[in-house]
């Protein structure tokens, strides 16, 4: 941890501390007034305004308190979750810095610290250096100790995918999708990984679940690319170009696929993932060139 976080969260930590003592010596000098002066009638002393108005100061200092204490006890939990050091790999991933990354991930596996995003992360790291047999082995990994959790399937369907096992990938994000078929991204990473094996009846389904619920930009564009190609063959006219709008409003999505594909530059897949950006920008200049026409 840097210096500067270091002092970040010291900072946070002394101002939530100063707010809870503030907080309790609130509630405790009321309290002691009340209890000193319970003989005495409060009217003598007090409107019924006043009174009122305290007894709601009291109650925001009591609430203010257990929010102080929930917000701890949720932050305490997503660190036993994320397990220590998993925001630093995953910045050190971002920075292509995967060996320092896979160094840091096996420290919080040895130390006990294993969840499916740990594994994930690690599976994803291990790929990056062409360690694909540990990889794999991670992967195979995280749906032994989390057979129950989408999340596990996802990290075998990456490292199936690294390897361009497509089908592979595909029939284990289609378990993923079993387990959580609420989650849109799911249907979208599963309609990928189909269309690349081939499959493309079962994709075109599966980027219409995606579709039926809102989706981040950077799956948002692509969904919407391959739903409007799928529907210029078919010639559905109208629905093209619905899916094609919304693919144009989505299109600084596509951004956030190109770091991903960089580092992915000396796999297959990556090649791939390359070729299908190029067919979406492609797909959208022609599409603002259409629009910008003479009576369009």
């Amino acid at each position: 941890m840097s210096t500067r976080r270091l002092l970040a969260w010291v900072g946070v930590f002394v101002s939530a501390g100063l707010a809870v003592l503030g907080i309790l010596l609130f509630i405790i000098g009321v309290l002691t007034e009340f209890f000193a002066n319970r003989m005495q009638p409060l009217n003598d002393n007090l409107s019924p305004s006043i009174q009122v108005a305290l007894a709601g100061l009291c109650l925001a200092a009591l609430m203010m308190l257990f929010g102080f204490v929930l917000v701890g006890l949720l932050l305490a939990r997503q660190t036993r979750r994320l397990a220590p050091g998993y925001g630093d790999a995953y910045r050190l991933m971002e920075q292509f810095h995967f060996k320092e990354a896979v160094t840091v991930l096996e420290r919080a596996v040895n130390s006990g610290h294993i969840t499916p995003d740990v594994l994930m992360l690690l599976t994803s790291a291990y790929a990056h250096t062409g360690q694909i047999g540990k990889a794999q082995a991670t992967a195979d990994k995280a749906v032994q100790l989390f057979p129950h959790d989408p999340g596990a399937y996802i990290t075998l369907a990456n490292g199936y995918r690294l390897q361009a096992s497509y089908e592979e990938a595909a029939r284990a994000l289609q378990q993923a999708a079993d387990l959580a078929p609420e989650q849109p991204i799911v249907w979208a990473e599963l309609g990928f990984v189909q269309r690349l094996a081939g499959d493309d009846v079962n994709a075109l389904a599966a980027f219409k679940h995606a579709a039926e619920k809102p989706l981040p930009a950077m799956y948002s564009v692509r969904v919407y690319y391959h739903l409007a190609q799928a529907y210029k063959e078919a010639e559905d006219t109208e629905q093209a170009m619905l899916a094609t709008a919304r693919m144009m409003s989505a299109r600084e999505g596509l951004e956030a696929w190109k770091p991903i594909q960089a580092a992915l530059e000396g796999t297959l897949y990556g090649q791939t993932l390359r070729y299908e950006i190029a067919s979406i920008e492609n797909a959208i200049t022609g599409a603002d060139a259409a629009i910008s026409l003479p009576g369009a």
